[in-house]
């Protein structure tokens, strides 16, 4: 059970229920993480514009699943690393990628270097050095998509912490954390 209440509709107050119907609107559903974010819709709002802005980023989205993967893995968040198992394997991801995506790397050479980038952000609180810097540069990123990638490690850590904090439950097929090598 959630120790920081997932808000439902037939619970929530205007403001809430018009986001909550606008996220199930766009996915179909929604999921238990956005309902514990929409405790505070201006939590909820800052969240869905930052995912909306950094999805228009010119990293694909095998990619961003693929750093997503990683790091839910390294923070250790069950909820996270659940769904977005779910979501890689709906952007073509195939369960060998997954695999080496939660080990920290990839069978692409190129995610695999945005891989270790964003696992080593984390790993460093951000003090990655200028060789990584540099590797980043040569694998062919630019600045704008190293900006990217840290844009996307501070939202997968937010939703990390958020799921780890809240032990938000699982509304995914569920992924255990001890699966990785």
């Amino acid at each position: 059970m959630s120790r920081i209440a997932t808000v439902q509709p037939e619970h929530a107050d205007a403001e809430q229920r018009e986001l909550l119907s606008a996220i199930q609107a766009q996915l179909g559903s929604v999921p238990n993480f956005l309902k514990v974010f929409a405790n505070s819709p201006a939590a909820l709002r800052a969240f869905l514009g930052l995912y909306a802005i950094a999805g228009e980023g010119s990293l694909d989205p095998r990619t961003r699943e693929r750093i997503a993967l990683a790091l839910a893995q390294q923070n250790s968040c069950e909820y996270c690393l659940s769904a977005h198992t779910a979501l890689a394997g709906q952007a073509g991801l195939d369960a060998g990628e997954i695999q080496a995506n939660r080990d920290g790397t990839s069978h692409d050479a190129k995610a695999a270097v945005a891989v270790k980038f964003a696992r080593s952000l984390v790993e460093h609180h951000g003090e990655v050095t200028s060789a990584e810097i540099l590797e980043a540069r040569n694998a062919g990123f630019g600045d704008a998509e190293i900006v990217e990638i840290i844009t996307h490690v501070g939202m997968n850590l937010l939703t990390n912490i958020l799921g780890k904090a809240s032990r938000v439950e699982i509304d995914f097929p569920k992924v255990s954390l001890a699966a990785a090598a």
